[in-house]
């Protein structure tokens, strides 16, 4: 099996706000000395794992990431008839084995018990960092839910050990997992994404708009109901994402066939899905114009430094693709082949299909 699988992708998006900042704007770098829109790996990933391309393709071995995983366990015990008081202590417990709880001295905990009413049991219970289950240790988790409160008594030592070294999730297998509070549950990502990078300069452009009250019939006051002003850019887009498919199938316990499946969903959503910031105004989706893969077992390399300087040249896409093609040609060249094979998705000439890229990722 080639160890390597690397994806370039050319997408261009209209004007859009996909990724904001601290301040509502745009996301965006500097590279090659010019400004450039930015999409964050994190945006991108949390798109593509969310996404109903990703979730029927992958159904029963997808995680969930949550803070409030305390907050459930508690809600479960008090609906199958746990008193107040032993279910916010048997769910702080549960939640310790995750991260660390905002609530960490159970005598404080305690006092907490007395008054249900006055209890902010999600602010209690909720740990700092978010934790990734498995769909088995979700089940877990559930079982024990359901011993407890059948028995009527707490967590044992044994029964709190709920994490698994391989839990199963695709999504896991693939971006990673660190749970603080016990590394030995950590696990390495299998895929490696970058930050999407506009490969022409952009400046952000600001959109000043109005709205009307329906029902101001202008006669004592005719200006605008609202005033508001949205940010936005425009660009195509680069990126890179690299797979460790050997470590993916590591990650899955060896399960190949699902490792197969997990490559097709998370191609298939990179080529299709978008993040959805600002959809809703901007309607800014879009399908990638052109993919390039890689298989082999050559030390892995981005392809952005075919675009350390803008691209100005029109048409766009077409130049953009003409300099992956030659910075490929010309690695090749001084490092020997990068890549024992190679499939190609141009919809710019029209050239290629995205069955012939699923098909060749998954071989």
């Amino acid at each position: 099996m080639d160890r390597f699988l690397q994806l370039h992708l050319l997408t261009a998006y209209p004007p859009a706000n996909l990724n904001r900042d601290d301040l509502g704007r745009p996301k965006t770098a500097i590279f090659g000395g010019q400004p450039r829109l930015r999409i964050s790996s994190q945006s991108l990933k949390r798109a593509w794992r969310t996404s109903d391309v990703f979730q029927k393709a992958l159904a029963g071995h997808v995680g969930t990431r949550t803070k409030r995983m305390g907050k459930k366990v508690y809600d479960d015990l008090v609906a199958n008839g746990v008193a107040h008081a032993d279910a916010l202590l048997w769910s702080w417990k549960l939640a310790q084995q995750f991260g660390k709880p905002r609530t960490t001295k159970e005598a404080d905990l305690a006092k907490a018990g007395k008054n249900p009413e006055e209890v902010d049991v999600d602010g209690i219970l909720q740990i700092e960092q978010l934790a990734h289950f498995g769909p088995d240790e979700l089940t877990a988790i559930d079982a024990l839910v359901h011993t407890m409160a059948a028995r009527g008594q707490g967590p044992t030592d044994d029964e709190l050990r709920l994490l698994r070294k391989k839990p199963g999730a695709v999504d896991i297998a693939l971006f990673g997992r660190m749970v603080a509070a016990q590394p030995v549950f950590n696990q390495e990502a299998a895929a490696q994404v970058a930050h999407a990078l506009s490969v022409n300069a952009v400046q952000v452009e600001d959109d000043y708009f109005t709205a009307v009250d329906d029902l101001n019939t202008g006669e004592e006051d005719i200006g605008a109901g609202h005033v508001g002003e949205v940010e936005f850019g425009a660009g195509v887009f680069y990126l890179y994402v690299c797979v460790d498919r050997g470590l993916l199938v590591e990650n899955l316990d060896g399960d190949r066939e699902l490792a197969g499946r997990a490559l097709r969903a998370l191609i298939e959503a990179t080529a299709t899905v978008a993040p959805r910031g600002k959809q809703a105004t901007f309607a800014s989706r879009a399908r990638a114009s052109y993919i390039l893969a890689e298989r082999g077992a050559a030390q892995p390399r981005s392809l952005a430094v075919a675009f350390l300087d803008p691209v100005r040249k029109n048409p766009m896409l077409e130049e953009a693709i003409d300099r992956l093609g030659t910075t490929v040609e010309k690695m090749d060249h001084v490092y020997g082949p990068c890549a024992a094979a190679r499939e190609t998705l141009d919809a710019v000439h029209g050239a290629g299909s995205l069955q012939r890229i699923l098909d060749f990722v998954a071989e």
